[in-house]
């Protein structure tokens, strides 16, 4: 009889074997689910909403979607790897690398825009009558005669070096109030309209919905929309930790893909409706569907008795036939020209190559192509505001800082 000992052992450690280099490989090929960070603001709907929608699940990626208190929050988590990518204030990854926001020389990186237009300066009830809707010549003497009286207007925004905190300046230049006399804090943007009913300030500039619940608690009014500054602004947009950028560049890809998807579907008013209901819940924005609802389509209910402004091509878009979505290095380059302008940096910094560092501009195009969508061609030609006609040049920021008005 022979002996089988032998042959059967090699057969069982070769099975044992095989079924440890599985399991191996599933552990290895195993991806986590991909993290996606939101802060409370209806410019959240193309990430929330391509998770609603299945959107994600379509282009074959797990995303956890998860609800963020403040800026700096998601600025923190994003570096670490907490998080994989968020909706992120457009110019934070320039704020944070320049130092203005952040530890110098930290990247983020930015994948594409998610929309624009749809943030406001709201204004206490205490200047109602006094200031009114776009009139720009009355707030410098209402502020001045506040200073007077009280020694101190204070007035908020979300994160140093961010879009509010540019439109915010913006808005103070254009009224010819220097800065430097009022005080400016940082507030999170769902926390807005709490502060501003204790009386902690006296305006702020974040994005929707809490221009449109403070109008619709009575604490405060719309004195100017952001759109009305600057047509078309720049503002919210997908930020990526740079680690997950590199090693998960496809999935990265199919993320951009879903979300692309997403910013075309609410530009459909009748999909509006449906994202305002959905967002509004307390996992996500927890606010009044109505208000969401109401800005989404334009119809921007004032507040202090000044009636109804109705947007009808420059309220929040989030694709506008691609237009949106592209990620412009003149954009960012405006952006740290603000940070010169207004005193946050003491010298002008390497523009272009902070701008080639943290846009993945050819990433972007990589996605648009496949999916077919048109993209622009004036990226690095020079523009002006809506109201500030102040021409600016992203190829040549010095020239325009020593003319624009601080």
């Amino acid at each position: 009889m022979k002996n089988v000992t032998q042959p059967l052992t090699s057969i069982i450690q070769r099975m044992m074997l095989l079924a440890l280099i599985v399991i191996g490989f599933t552990k290895v090929s195993a991806q986590e689910p991909i993290k996606l960070g939101f802060i409370p603001l209806t410019d959240c709907s193309p990430i929330v909403m391509a998770k609603e929608w299945g959107l994600f699940k379509k282009y074959g990626v797990d995303v956890e979607v998860s609800k963020e208190s403040s800026w700096a929050n998601v600025r923190d988590k994003i570096l670490t790897g907490e998080l994989d990518g968020a909706h992120c204030l457009y110019a934070m990854p320039f704020s944070v690398y320049t130092g203005v926001g952040g530890k110098a020389g930290s990247e983020m990186k930015i994948a594409m825009m998610l929309n624009v237009n749809g943030q406001a300066i709201t204004l206490s009830k205490d200047f109602c009558g006094k200031v009114g809707f776009k009139q720009m010549n009355k707030v410098a003497p209402v502020v001045a005669a506040k200073l007077k009286a009280e020694k101190e207007v204070t007035f908020a925004m979300t994160f140093p070096g961010g879009t509010h905190d540019l439109w915010l300046r913006n808005w103070l230049s254009l009224a010819g109030i220097n800065q430097k006399t009022v005080k400016i804090i940082t507030i999170p943007p769902p926390q807005m309209v709490a502060n501003m009913k204790v009386g902690n300030m006296d305006g702020y500039n974040v994005g929707e919905p809490w221009g449109g619940v403070a109008v619709k608690q009575g604490v405060g009014f719309t004195q100017i929309a952001t759109q009305d500054m600057w047509k078309d602004h720049p503002e919210k947009a997908l930020v990526v930790n740079k680690d997950f950028s590199v090693k998960r560049r496809e999935d990265l890809k199919k993320v951009m893909m879903a979300v692309m998807e997403a910013c075309r579907l609410l530009d459909v008013p009748a999909n509006r409706k449906q994202a305002a209901g959905i967002i509004g819940k307390a996992p996500y924005v927890n606010a009044p569907a109505d208000v969401i609802e109401a800005r989404l389509m334009g119809d921007y209910n004032l507040g202090c008795n000044m009636g109804t402004e109705v947007y009808t091509d420059d309220y929040m878009l989030f694709h506008k036939g691609g237009m949106v979505n592209f990620p412009k290095k003149s954009h960012a380059i405006w952006a740290m020209a603000q940070y010169v302008r207004f005193g946050y940096l003491t010298e002008e910094p390497d523009y272009k190559a902070i701008a080639d560092k943290l846009i993945m501009q050819d990433l972007y195009k990589e996605v648009a192509t496949a999916m077919k969508i048109k993209m622009p061609t004036d990226d690095m030609k020079p523009f002006s505001l809506t109201m500030d006609k102040t021409p600016f040049d992203p190829n040549n920021p010095s020239a325009y800082l020593k003319v624009v008005k601080r």
